[in-house]
């Protein structure tokens, strides 16, 4: 088990899920992992609001469909109330229309509740450290559902980009923060953040989540991965 680098304190997390036995499952996985802290669950979308104001946790793992206010909406007021907070869609097959309302609302990554338990603690930790995270089961459904809806069009502006942007865009798309990317690349994070922006436009992506589905659609990868 890795140890959290000393002076960064862990993320902390909110957990909003109807089922507890759901939360429960979520909150053991995070907790084999000292880097993660979960601070507060959720049984509702109300809820979650709510805990999310008072807590002000780094991530928050959002159930799309709860009673009495569904995830979709609940994500748009953290995100309002707290824009800080990185939103996790947990979504199951067959909601593809749900996870592309998720992403215009700015959601910072989506997990499937029949992921692999380790991309829960992959995704935790990109969003928690800045960055934006897809599962990969989550990625392709994504793409396909943005390919047939049009809602990103950014073919043809790959070729625009610099070899230095396709590198930034390489670590948006491994769910890479900024600083991450800036120790990766050996450059300032204002340069990063500048590289960053340039890629937003030319791709026409409003979020990092989208930024990242270009790259993982066009096949833009790290050199480590």
């Amino acid at each position: 088990m890795e140890e959290t680098p000393p002076g960064r304190p862990p993320v902390r997390v909110l957990v909003a899920d109807d089922e507890a036995m759901v939360r429960a499952g979520i909150r053991a996985i995070l907790a084999r992992d000292p880097r993660t802290d979960v601070v507060a669950e959720a049984a509702d979308g109300h809820e979650a609001v709510s805990l999310t104001r008072r807590y002000r946790p780094d991530v928050v793992l959002l159930d799309i469909q709860m009673p009495g206010l569904d995830g979709l909406t609940a994500a748009a007021r953290i995100h309002e109330a707290v824009p800080t907070a990185g939103v996790i869609m947990l979504t199951t097959f067959g909601e593809d229309d749900f996870i592309r309302r998720a992403l215009e609302d700015g959601a910072s990554g989506f997990l499937l509740k029949a992921d692999d338990p380790r991309e829960l603690l992959n995704g935790v930790r990109a969003v928690g450290a800045g960055g934006a995270y897809l599962s990969p089961r989550v990625a392709a459904r994504v793409i396909a559902g943005l390919r047939a809806h049009r809602t990103v069009r950014h073919d043809r502006r790959l070729d625009d980009l610099t070899e230095r942007e396709r590198e930034v865009l390489a670590g948006i798309g491994a769910g890479l923060s900024n600083a991450e990317i800036a120790a990766r690349l050996h450059l300032v994070e204002g340069t990063v953040k500048a590289h960053v922006s340039a890629v937003f436009a030319k791709l026409g992506a409003r979020n990092r989540v989208e930024a990242a589905i270009a790259a993982h659609e066009a096949g833009v990868r790290t050199r480590e991965e």
